[in-house]
């Protein structure tokens, strides 16, 4: 088990939740779930917390209630090699009441942020060449979804 595990608090939709990203990952799997006991707080039987793992990483969620809310400030970051991975992840994560936002940010339909992108855009915005950088920086800020071949143009001038 990994030391340190993103925990995520879902309003009594994990498992839709779950459902959803085995559609978007295709290496999801649960390692192991909890229901609620006559203890509660929740009502008996039902799913109360789970660990999962998708894209190599594990994650742990919680139907915590409606209590607390996601936000951009916590976001997952899918490195994506080709245009077509970058496509794939930007429609599924966006699908059924997901928002897409700028510069490869989006939130899918339980109001998690994610962020598709490119290793090479960051790779470009880190040239030493800042004038480069500066032209992959405004290409970026044009964007919403990202577009590799945009990114090349730019990088080139």
């Amino acid at each position: 088990m990994k030391k340190i595990l993103p925990f995520l608090w879902f309003d009594n939709n994990l498992q839709q939740a779950m459902d959803f990203y085995q559609t978007v990952f295709s290496d999801f799997s649960i390692v192991y779930t909890n229901n609620y006991g006559k203890e509660g707080p929740g009502k008996e039987g039902l799913l109360m917390s789970a660990q999962f793992k998708m894209a190599d990483e594990e994650f742990m969620g919680l139907n915590g209630g409606p209590h607390f809310k996601f936000t951009e400030a916590v976001s997952f970051f899918i490195n994506c090699d080709t245009q077509e991975e970058i496509d794939y992840y930007w429609e599924k994560l966006s699908a059924d009441g997901g928002q897409k936002s700028r510069c490869g940010w989006l939130k899918d339909k339980f109001g998690l942020s994610w962020q598709v992108c490119t290793p090479l855009l960051g790779k470009l915005l880190a040239d030493p060449d800042r004038a480069k950088a500066g032209r992959v920086m405004h290409a970026m800020m044009q964007m919403d979804k990202i577009d590799i071949a945009k990114v090349e143009a730019a990088a080139k001038g």
